[in-house]
C-alpha cells in the first residue's frame, strides 16, 4: 500500500512538473531551465535505475536458475554416488566372501571341513621349530576307518562320504582344546596333539575309539557301524614329524594286526 501511494505520489509530480514546462506563461521564468534540467537528469536517473533493475531482475532469475540447475546435478551426483557405494558394498561384501571361500578352500577338506593335509603338514612343522626352541613335546595319532573299502563296495560312494564326515565329528569331539585334526586322505585321518606325552596321547585315542564305535547310519538294508584303528606315537628328541609319523603309521597297521577296533603304541 505504501509504495502504490509513493508511485501515485510521484506521478502527480510528474504530471505537474510537465505541464510547468509546457506553460507558455512560464517560458520567460528564470527557473524555468533550471526546472528543466533538473527534471532530465532526473528523467535519466530513472531510466538508468530502470536499467539496473532489469539487468538485477534478468541476473537474479540466471543465478535462480543456474541455482537449480547446479542442485539438480548434484542431485544426481548424489543418487549416483549412493548406488556406486551400495555396489562397492555388495563387491567388497561378495570379495570377502570369496577370500574367505579360497582360504578356506586351500586349508580344508571340502567333505569334512577338516583341515587338509597340506595345512596339517605346515602345522607339524610348525610344531617341530617350537620343540626346537623351547622344547617339549608333542604325539601323532594316525587314525583310519575299519573296512572303508567294504562300505564304499556294498553301499555307494555316497554312504562311504556319509561315513567320514560322522568319523570327522567325532574326531572333533575327542581331541583337547588345541588340538587338531585333518582328514590325511582317503579314509586316513591325522590328529596333533600338542603338549601331550604318550599317556596323554593313548587317552584321547580311547576317547576317539568309544566315539567312532556310536556312529550308526541308517540304510534300508541296516544301519552300518563305524569303527577305527589308530597308531599313537610320541615325538621323539632329534626327530622331525614325518619320523613321528612314519612310526605312528606303524604302529597303525600293529592294530590293525591285531584286529582293528583299537589303537597300538609305537616304539621308539
Amino acid at each position: 500500500m505504501r509504495a502504490r501511494r509513493l508511485s501515485e505520489a510521484t506521478d502527480r509530480l510528474d504530471q505537474s512538473i510537465l505541464a510547468a514546462l509546457a506553460d507558455p506563461l512560464l517560458r520567460d521564468h528564470p527557473l524555468r531551465d533550471l526546472l528543466e534540467q533538473l527534471w532530465q537528469r532526473m528523467a535519466q536517473q530513472v531510466d538508468r535505475l530502470e536499467r539496473i533493475t532489469a539487468i538485477s531482475d534478468r541476473d537474479q532469475a540466471s543465478a535462480q536458475a543456474q541455482v537449480r540447475d547446479l542442485s539438480a546435478r548434484y542431485e544426481r551426483q548424489l543418487r549416483m554416488l549412493e548406488r556406486v557405494i551400495r555396489i562397492s558394498d555388495r563387491n567388497q561384501a561378495a570379495l570377502k566372501e570369496l577370500n574367505r571361500a579360497l582360504r578356506e578352500s586351500a586349508t580344508h577338506d571340502q567333505l569334512t571341513g577338516l583341515v587338509n593335509r597340506r595345512y596339517m603338514g605346515e602345522r607339524c612343522r610348525q610344531e617341530d621349530r617350537r620343540l626346537e626352541r623351547f622344547g617339549g613335546t608333542y604325539a601323532l595319532l594316525v587314525i583310519d576307518a575299519d573296512h572303508f573299502k567294504t562300505i564304499n563296495d556294498d553301499h555307494g560312494h555316497d554312504v562311504g562320504d556319509q561315513a567320514l564326515v560322522a568319523l570327522a565329528q567325532a574326531f572333533r569331539h575327542s581331541v583337547r582344546d588345541g588340538d587338531l585334526c585333518a582328514r590325511w586322505g582317503g579314509e586316513e585321518f591325522l590328529a596333533l596333539l600338542s603338549g601331550a606325552d604318550l599317556v596323554a596321547a593313548a587317552s584321547v585315542a580311547e576317547r576317539t575309539l568309544a566315539a567312532s564305535r556310536t556312529i550308526s547310519l541308517p540304510l534300508p538294508s541296516g544301519a552300518v557301524h563305524l569303527t577305527v584303528s589308530i597308531g599313537v606315537a610320541e615325538h621323539d628328541g632329534g626327530e622331525t614329524y614325518a619320523d613321528t609319523f612314519r612310526r605312528a603309521d606303524e604302529a597303525l597297521y600293529e592294530a590293525k594286526r591285531l584286529g582293528r577296533d583299537r589303537y597300538a603304541l609305537a616304539v621308539s
